[in-house]
């Protein structure tokens, strides 16, 4: 769900060229836009969650509009970014999809440094239909360029039994603050000897969260003005996350498949991170009846900050320059902007958490979900996406965290963390200019 790294913008058309030719021997459909009318080509990353969903989609829209070919094909998303960053800047649209999933991370970059690529679709995106903070990073102008898809909201899946031996009941996990939840993860290194969650040095995801919770970024309210030394949810967040560095009560990893280990082996009390982590956790057949999910804690020492916010999340987007424009969008209308029915069989199918408010009374919403107690995981995800913080994510959101990276290293080694982070400020300014 979440890439480190972004691309250089530019690398010619030949890797343009070379990238689609790797895409079309790698997949059964064609990658290039066709001429035909009648025909439609998708853009997506992971098999299992994006291109499935578009793949149902197609079969949703297929039923009502049999003469319609769509093509679904499957890429890493670095791979898109890539070929859509060169093919923007050289104007050249051949190959290249009618649709295409974007993350919301990435998304300011397009709109503000290639004006004009993606297609208006305020006549197909009823805002009232959708979660704010969705809706705010794909609004420019007072003109919605995308079709929100999946939400990030984030949550804390903990094991009820370990939290039980510690001394706790699930009542004392709901509506926790950081220091609570700090604490309680002691108690539980106390008592059953496991860590209460795991942190990859590399990877700012809790310092993302803690930071969206209070709707603040690396960026101002404008998207472009970069905000790090004076911005007192980002120092809270930082000495939250050194917090629990220096508690003790964190496993510390590197990349996902020690992450995702440590929870179906048991090693940790609990995961704090997206919902989209849940079927990763129900893997652990083993451990069926043991989870729960609560809110995601909050921020101390802010005001602003809720136990509700967010960590990934993609939206779907036409290329108004490809062709077959009217197509694209009648298909993202007919399917992700309004048909409930296809996100109520998409929960069951790729566990998604839909952005569109009318998916919460879906049946499949109000299951009880037996590996997690029977709690009613989809309609608490639902509720609590509705709480989350807008935040304008900019242009520079991977750029500005490799320097942030750094900074948060220095300050977890004993570095002044003003000092510190009023050299980031200087160093992402430089960044982002050039």
């Amino acid at each position: 769900m979440n890439t480190k790294k972004l691309l250089a913008a530019v690398t010619g058309v030949t890797m343009l060229a070379g990238m689609l030719t790797a895409c079309g021997s790698s997949s059964d459909s064609s990658t290039a836009s066709s001429s035909d009318p009648n025909t439609l080509t998708i853009w997506a990353w992971d098999d299992n969650f994006n291109v499935k969903a578009a793949n149902i989609a197609k079969e949703y829209y297929q039923k009502e509009h049999p003469d319609v070919t769509v093509n679904v094909v499957s890429m890493a998303q670095d791979d898109i970014v890539q070929t859509l960053n060169t093919a923007f800047s050289s104007g050249t649209y051949k190959g290249l999809p009618n649709i295409v999933l974007i993350e919301d991370y990435r998304i300011q970059n397009y709109l503000n440094a290639y004006p004009g690529e993606l297609r208006d679709l305020s006549n197909t995106v009823n805002p009232d239909d959708f979660m704010d903070y969705k809706l705010g990073v794909m609004t420019q102008d007072n003109k919605v360029y995308g079709v929100p898809f999946d939400s990030g909201v984030a949550a804390l899946f903990y094991r009820t039994d370990y939290i039980e031996e510690a001394g706790y009941t699930t009542d004392d996990m709901q509506d926790l603050t950081w220091s609570e939840f700090i604490q309680i993860g002691k108690d539980v290194k106390e008592k059953t000897g496991k860590y209460m969650l795991t942190l990859d040095p590399s990877d700012l995801g809790q310092i993302r969260m803690m930071m969206q919770s209070a709707g603040a970024w690396y960026v101002k309210e404008d998207g472009k003005t970069v905000d790090i030394a004076d911005n007192e949810v980002l120092k809270e967040s930082v000495k939250t996350y050194q917090q629990i560095i220096d508690a003790g009560i964190a496993e510390q990893i590197s990349g996902w498949d020690p992450f995702v280990g440590a929870f179906q082996k048991g090693d940790v009390a609990s995961v704090p991170t997206g919902c989209w982590i849940a079927p990763t956790i129900a893997a652990a057949e083993d451990q069926s009846g043991k989870w729960a999910v609560a809110p995601l804690p909050r921020l101390d020492n802010v005001d602003s900050s809720l136990n509700t916010s967010n960590i990934g999340g993609g939206s779907w987007y036409v290329l108004d320059k490809v062709g077959n424009g009217e197509l694209a969008e009648n298909f993202l209308a007919e399917t992700f902007a309004s048909n409930v029915d296809l996100m109520n069989d998409l929960v069951s199918e790729i566990n998604l958490v839909s952005t569109l408010k009318a998916s919460a009374d879906a049946e499949n919403y109000k299951k009880p979900n037996e590996f997690f107690g029977g709690q009613e995981i989809f309609s608490d995800f639902s509720k609590w996406t509705e709480e989350i913080p807008t935040v304008n994510y900019g242009l520079y959101t991977y750029s500005i965290e490799d320097i942030m990276s750094e900074a948060v290293q220095s300050i977890l080694q004993g570095a002044d963390i003003d000092e510190t982070l009023a050299n980031t400020q200087v160093q992402a300014e430089a960044a982002v200019l050039n």
